[in-house]
C-alpha cells in the first residue's frame, strides 16, 4: 500500500537522513521520478481586502504572489523524500493591519488519475506595516512518496498555490481578464 506524508521543515533533516540507500540506483530513481511542482491556475496571486464591503485599491490589506516553486528528491528503500520549496512575496496595501499578515497556501499530491492523495493547507506569516511594506519567505516542506516499484513514482504530481477565498478568486479572474 502506498502512503504519502507531509512533514514540517523541522523534520526535513531527519527524513532525508533516514532514507537509506544512497547508491547510484537511488540517484537514478531520484533524477528520473522527482516530481516538479506546478502552480494551480488562478492560485498564483492573492489580493486580500480589509473586512467590509469596500473593494477599491484603498481597501487592499496586501497582495501576495507565489513567485517560484521547486523540488529536490532523495530515493530510499520503498520511498522518495521530496523537499519542496516555494517562494512567496507580499506587498502591503493601504489598509494593512498592524501585526501579522497571514498568506494562506496549499500543497496537494496528486496520483496518476489526478486524484488528491494527500494535501494540506498552510500559512506564510509576514509582519507588514507602512514602514515595512514588503516581504518574502521561502516555505519548505518534505513530502514522502511511498512505492513498490520505482515506476510507481512516475504518476505523482505536486500542485501548489495560494489559497484565495471565493471572492478573492473572482477578483483574480476579473483582474486577469482586464490584462
Amino acid at each position: 500500500m502506498r502512503r504519502l506524508g507531509l512533514l514540517p521543515v523541522g523534520a526535513v533533516a531527519l527524513a532525508l537522513g533516514a532514507c537509506g540507500g544512497g547508491g547510484s540506483a537511488s540517484n537514478e530513481i531520484s533524477a528520473a521520478y522527482c516530481p516538479a511542482p506546478f502552480t494551480v491556475q488562478d492560485a498564483q496571486s492573492l489580493t486580500r481586502f480589509k473586512p467590509g464591503q469596500g473593494r477599491d485599491p484603498r481597501d487592499v490589506m496586501y497582495e501576495a504572489s507565489l513567485t517560484a516553486a521547486g523540488t529536490a528528491c532523495a530515493a530510499g528503500r520503498g520511498r522518495m523524500e521530496v523537499e519542496l520549496k516555494m517562494r512567496i512575496a507580499v506587498n502591503a496595501g493601504p489598509s494593512v493591519a498592524a501585526g501579522v499578515s497571514s498568506v494562506p497556501y496549499f500543497v496537494r499530491v496528486l496520483d496518476v488519475n489526478g486524484a488528491v492523495r494527500e494535501g494540506q493547507d498552510f500559512n506564510a506569516d509576514f509582519k507588514l506595516s507602512p514602514g515595512s511594506p514588503r516581504g518574502a519567505s521561502l516555505e519548505e516542506l518534505t513530502l514522502t512518496l511511498y512505492y513498490d516499484r520505482p515506476t510507481d513514482l512516475g504518476g505523482y504530481r505536486i500542485a501548489v498555490g495560494l489559497k484565495p477565498t471565493t471572492e478573492e478568486l473572482e477578483y483574480n479572474r476579473r483582474a486577469a481578464a482586464r490584462q
